[in-house]
């Protein structure tokens, strides 16, 4: 794994969005389609703007995946993931090929078939984010990292679902469903590429446990050091309690 930092989050998502291209490009070069993965939340805005509007990518060749979604929150509501990748990245693109999970289907039949719909084939790059209390996807501290499920049903934890409340998805915290579907840690870490992108001052404390302590459920998107072709987008808001060691142990460039 790589941290690269940079001074803000627009300069950071052009990078960020330059590696997902040339991600997406070789797949189809290579296999005539890319297989994604797609995170949401505010984190994701410049990326995907930038992304979308980069010339060149056959968005037809893509197959898209989603991450997480809640249980039981209607496609209509302004908090819902599937509006979010509706909205931001398949009606820009036109593309085709999507695996939604929509929240308020049967969850466990949503699970099944997404599940069996990602296990056909690698995914190329999966794009994702840390949440404040360093979850990866909606795997929430402790996280699971040993089941080989693609999908799970989990439980939101508190601060999980008071960063949704800051965010202002929603108005309060007893709006936020307490279960969504996640796709699993080593689902995430199946991906030949994982692009993240962590931008602004609120992630910096999980950044420091996930990358400046030792791997543990506890910090769980620290489980990324172990990919061998993960690169983490920070800008310096976000990195900016870790220090000058662990920045060149995890060779960072500006």
């Amino acid at each position: 794994m790589i941290l690269r930092v940079f001074e803000d989050k627009n300069s950071l998502a052009r990078a960020a969005a330059a590696q997902a291209t040339v991600a997406i490009r070789s797949a189809i070069t290579l296999r005539g389609q890319a297989r994604i993965i797609a995170a949401t939340g505010a984190a994701q805005f410049e990326f995907l703007e930038t992304l979308t509007t980069t010339p060149g990518i056959d968005w037809q060749k893509v197959e898209l995946f989603h991450l997480d979604e809640y249980i039981g929150l209607p496609v209509s509501h302004p908090a819902s993931f599937c509006k979010f990748l509706q909205e931001r990245l398949i009606d820009k693109t036109a593309m085709s090929i999507h695996h939604l999970l929509t929240g308020n289907s049967d969850p466990i039949e949503i699970v099944r078939l997404v599940s069996e719909a990602i296990a056909l084939a690698p995914v190329d790059v999966a794009f994702v984010g840390i949440g404040e209390n360093g979850h990866l996807a909606f795997n929430d501290p402790p996280a699971d990292f040993q089941t080989e499920e693609p999908y799970i049903i989990v439980q939101l934890d508190e601060a999980c679902r008071q960063q949704q409340v800051g965010e202002g998805w929603f108005e309060k915290l007893s709006d936020v469903p307490r279960q969504a579907i996640s796709m699993s840690v080593r689902q995430i870490l199946k991906s030949r590429e994982i692009v993240c992108i962590v931008p602004d001052a609120r992630k910096a404390c999980a950044i420091h446990a996930c990358f400046g302590a030792g791997i543990s459920p506890m910090a769980p998107a620290s489980i990324l050091r172990t990919h061998s072709n993960a690169i983490v987008y920070l800008d310096r808001h976000s990195a900016h309690l870790l220090g000058p060691d662990t920045l060149s142990a995890f060779a960072a460039s500006t």
